[in-house]
């Protein structure tokens, strides 16, 4: 037998092990593949959509690859561990560390190749469904499998980079140690767990701070809290589950009618072994299974936004024209001319505004007429407007407190009462030289002297208002104004006019929302396949010691569905407990997340993270069922 044939049988007698090792690195390996396909799709011929998909996909492939690193380096540290009595006994048979640091090279490498091999394959098989979800999302005519070697080269060349990094690791953790420390293997000592009280109580001041400040922020809606938040988090997270965890169930078993009960003796014994052995891997499934849930949240909300957006903008197309425009009325017929083209009915609404000067800020404001916003919002199906003279609105936003009550115009001597807001079709803040109100129609009509730095020619716009029933089509409405929009944001020029398309600015909005759901949901499914794999791990690699822990426990007694009962009790914990601190912690980033939405456009999310709550809810149930239903499997296989 040679040495490669013996690597090879190696890898193959811990296939077990090795599974869902396996099996998260093909999955990284086949999503990366597939953003690469993408990345370099040869069909998008929008310069847009090319540019979200390559960041997208390129910011995607770099943090799978970061992540598939640490994971990787941690996995194979801790199968290194697992296997470290049997790499004893080859050197005390005669191998030398030269010869046992190939071996470990050439079984990482065996497993990389594989997994590489496995990925790409899966990875262009699935790649054409991938497609047709990006092209409906996307709304592209077409965008077909193709085969080029990049996606195929780039992938090959990350991955075998990452694969010989890591084999290269393995054996220098080989190399640092003795044969005695291998001899030892993974065996943990049976010692009474001891654990830090001040760790503990530390851990619960940690948590309650990051959390308060949570609970401080959405109050102030400051967002400068958040790295301080994290880092309590994260610190918390680790010192809970080196030393709370222990300090609660130590406070448990003093409760002698709790402890001494039933089969709890046997649980509280080995939930403290087992939390004592895993702390930090506890510690590293909670901040991975947080991190994906935070994440397919955050692009769960934006999706969110994404769908509200006609809510936010009921008006199809904007143009506001400053009076004396020389543009206007090619404009508006390049408007009418892109909507015959596209076969669209309108409504056009027209609203002239006011500017005049506010005498308690000296500065300038903008004046609607009631039956004028009242025309519009009736054509848009919002609440009409009924105002006494002397009585105004503010346009757009609500009116806070400690905000003018009493606007009174210089130009005209006139005054008038605001006490709410006007929020249900807000124009754009960019479309008004200062905060615009509404009046009632005799207060309009006082308004005779111009704007009081310039003359009438300076002191009307007129706002277009476009309905157009089917919105979602105006996407092709107006490209050039657009351009001409965004080259005066870019070059600081002063237009004469203002545009605004909706439906253009939802075209973009959704690809970009979309493109990011797609992406976050499968780096999302990378982090839990991953999170998973450690639980996996440690449940295979100590499958031997809970074989013969309940044997011993048979051999007491306890019958078959006693020696269940003790199985879920020992599995639970491990589960769910890091699960359970994930989920607070991605509950309270959501409540904070809510509080940042209402703020920047008045929506709700709650529907949007309950859904994805109780979606990885019910993967972890699943996985939780699956790994149960193997380790009862091989319990009873080995126990009779």
């Amino acid at each position: 037998m040679t040495f490669l044939q013996f690597a090879y049988r190696n890898v193959i007698r811990n296939r077990r092990v090795y599974a869902a090792y396996f099996m998260a690195s093909s999955f990284s390996v086949m999503v990366f593949f597939i953003y690469s396909m993408l990345l370099f799709h040869p069909s998008i011929e929008n310069q847009f959509i090319q540019d979200i998909a390559f960041m997208g996909m390129a910011a995607a492939d770099v943090v799978l690859v970061i992540f598939t690193l640490f994971f990787l380096l941690y996995s194979l540290s801790a199968f290194l561990q697992a296997r470290s009595k049997e790499f004893g006994i080859l050197q005390q048979l005669g191998m030398d560390r030269s010869q046992l640091q190939r071996l470990i090279f050439i079984e990482t490498m065996i497993l990389g190749v594989v997994a590489l091999a496995t990925g790409i394959f899966f990875g262009y098989i699935f790649t054409k469904l991938f497609f047709m979800v990006i092209r409906a999302m996307l709304v592209l005519d077409t965008l077909p499998l193709y085969f080029s070697p990049e996606p195929f080269l780039l992938t090959a060349v990350v991955f075998t980079t990452l694969f010989i990094v890591i084999s290269i690791a393995g054996s220098i953790f080989i190399r640092q140690s003795a044969i005695i420390q291998l001899l030892s293997g993974a065996k943990q000592s049976s010692e009474t767990a001891h654990y830090s009280k001040v760790g503990a109580f530390l851990s619960f001041a940690l948590l309650v701070v990051a959390y308060g400040l949570v609970l401080y922020c959405l109050y102030r809606m400051n967002v400068w809290w958040s790295p301080v938040i994290i880092l309590c988090a994260i610190a918390g997270s680790y010192y809970f589950f080196k030393d709370g965890m222990l300090y609660l169930i130590h406070a448990l078993q003093r409760n002698k009618q709790l402890y001494w009960r039933s089969l709890r003796i046997v649980t509280f014994s080995d939930a403290i072994e087992k939390i004592r052995e895993n702390a930090r891997m506890y510690f590293i499934v909670t901040m991975v299974s947080t991190l994906a849930i935070i994440s397919v949240g955050v692009v769960a909300s934006l999706t969110s936004f994404a769908n509200q957006y006609r809510e936010i903008n009921p008006i199809s197309v904007l143009y506001v024209s400053e009076s004396g425009n020389p543009y206007e009325a090619t404009h508006i017929d390049q408007l009418t001319s892109d909507f015959y083209k596209e076969n669209l009915t309108y409504t056009l609404l027209t609203a002239p505004v006011t500017k005049q000067t506010s005498a308690a800020t000296n500065r300038p404001v903008q004046l609607l007429r009631e039956t004028d916003i009242n025309t519009i919002a009736a054509v848009l199906k919002e609440p009409l407007i009924d105002l006494e003279p002397g009585e105004g609105m503010r346009f757009g936003q609500e009116v806070e407190d400690g905000q003018e009550q009493l606007i009174h115009l210089r130009e005209n001597t006139i005054y008038f009462h605001v006490d709410e807001g006007y929020q249900y079709f807000p124009l754009p803040e960019a479309a008004f030289d200062g905060p615009a109100y509404v009046l009632s129609d005799e207060d309009f009509e006082r308004v005779v002297n111009p704007y009081l730095y310039g003359d009438w020619a300076s002191s009307v716009t007129t706002i277009f208002a476009f309905h157009v029933p089917d919105w979602l089509r105006t996407d092709k409405v107006g490209l050039t104004l657009d351009r001409e929009m965004i080259a005066s944001y870019e070059g600081d020029e002063k237009l004469p006019f203002y545009f605004d398309n909706p439906g253009l600015n939802y075209s973009y909005i959704s690809s970009t929302f979309s493109l990011l759901l797609v992406t976050g949901l499968l780096v999302a499914a990378v982090l839990i396949l991953a999170a998973g794999s450690f639980i996996y791990f440690k449940f295979y690699t100590n499958l031997e010691k809970d074989r013969r822990q309940f044997e011993v426990l048979r051999h007491m007694g306890l019958t078959n569905q006693e020696l269940r009962r003790i199985a879920n009790r020992q599995l639970y914990p491990q589960f769910f407990l890091p699960w359970g601190l994930a989920m607070l912690h991605a509950t309270f980033s959501f409540l904070f997340l809510q509080a940042v939405w209402v703020d920047i456009a008045a929506m709700s999310i709650a529907m949007e993270m309950l859904i994805v709550l109780g979606a990885f809810t019910c993967i972890q149930a699943v996985y939780y069922f699956l790994i149960r239903w193997r380790y009862f499997a091989h319990l009873q296989l080995h126990t009779g």
